[in-house]
């Protein structure tokens, strides 16, 4: 494997394990108002940036089994973080869409978030935040695209 290729995999893997350890998690949800479980703080938060949304889609974008999913949007929607409805191009798909409240708890979230990342770059120079940000981003569309494809190959 190419060596800068191997770093960046490395990298993306640490990344995605500190995002993914409960205690940023643990730290949010104690200063929140109404606390979450924690599996469904990345949920709303994508439902809030993304919906509405099917089950179905955010399941695979948040790589876990769409069973799973459809229960963790229910107990949203009881706790008034979200609304389901059927879809707007297809009745039979479900779509969750963030209530104000939703979306006022994914702000919070969003907020914390960048208090941690803050301090993690505080010696960072804004132009390496800025390129940080746009290179990832041409990443994350690159691999949308290469998803995109293959659902497109798996249909025909």
């Amino acid at each position: 494997m190419n060596k800068d290729i191997r770093e960046l995999h490395d990298a993306l893997l640490d990344i995605i394990g500190f995002m993914s350890r409960p205690e940023p998690d643990v730290e949010l949800m104690s200063d929140m108002a109404m606390p979450l479980e924690r599996a469904l703080l990345p949920l709303l938060v994508r439902i809030e940036r993304r919906g509405p949304i099917g089950v179905v889609e955010l399941a695979d974008l948040v790589g876990r089994d769409y069973t799973t999913v459809s229960r963790q949007v229910a107990r949203l929607d009881e706790l008034g973080l979200v609304v389901r409805r059927a879809g707007t191009r297809d009745k039979r798909v479900r779509e969750a869409e963030a209530t104000e409240l939703g979306r006022e708890m994914a702000d919070a979230i969003d907020r914390m978030r960048e208090q941690l990342v803050s301090e993690l770059m505080a010696d960072w120079t804004n132009a390496e935040r800025r390129d940080l940000a746009r290179l990832l981003k041409r990443m994350a569309a690159g691999m949308n695209e290469w998803v995109a494809r293959r659902k497109t190959e798996d249909d025909e």
